[in-house]
């Protein structure tokens, strides 16, 4: 998998997230790849502004990079019971796109998040707005990383041994996912 190229997405902002971390322990995890970290920083989506200037520039470069991505993993917390703004927001503009680059693409998604539940009402409406980008989604198992101000040591490494065996179970998978094209 040395020629693979992953898509790092996180959901949250904030660079000391839980989710960045959660994204780096998929990346050490998977191993020998390229790994290019996407950038959801992009203004609110407005169909006005899109008639009169196109797709903003970090939309473009997103798009790019989805699609010279062989997969893409997603770690998002949840806000309110739901997808964070970042994420769904650059879920608009890429279907904005003439062509959408997650079409068939491999996605995991994964959360960690404060709460006891880990993110699971965020990962399950990510999934769901990932359907209509028609993205080959590894269906599981869940990955919610709970309580994640606790989850990881002082290197950023899950601290769980069932959650480190599931997020390499997942990694698996979509190494698998990437095999079949």
């Amino acid at each position: 998998m040395s020629d693979s190229t992953i898509l790092l997405l996180s959901g949250s902002l904030r660079k000391g997230s839980y989710n960045r971390m959660l994204l780096a322990e998929a990346k050490r995890v998977f191993g020998d790849a390229t790994f290019i970290e996407g950038d959801l920083k992009l203004p609110l989506y407005d169909g006005d502004d899109e008639e009169a200037n196109g797709l903003p520039a970090g939309v473009a470069t997103l798009v790019n990079q989805i699609a010279q991505s062989d997969a893409v993993i997603i770690s998002s917390p949840e806000y309110n019971k739901g997808i964070t703004g970042a994420l769904k927001n650059a879920l608009d503009w890429i279907s904005r796109n003439k062509e959408n680059p997650l079409v068939d693409k491999p996605v995991l998604v994964m959360s960690a998040n404060m709460g006891r539940t880990g993110g699971e009402s965020g990962q399950l409406m990510t999934r769901t707005c990932l359907v209509p980008h028609q993205a080959r989604v590894v269906p599981g198992p869940v990955l919610t990383v709970a309580m994640a101000h606790d989850a990881f040591d002082d290197e950023g490494h899950l601290k769980n041994e069932m959650t480190q065996n599931m997020l390499a179970g997942l990694i698996d998978r979509l190494k698998k996912e990437i095999a079949l094209g």
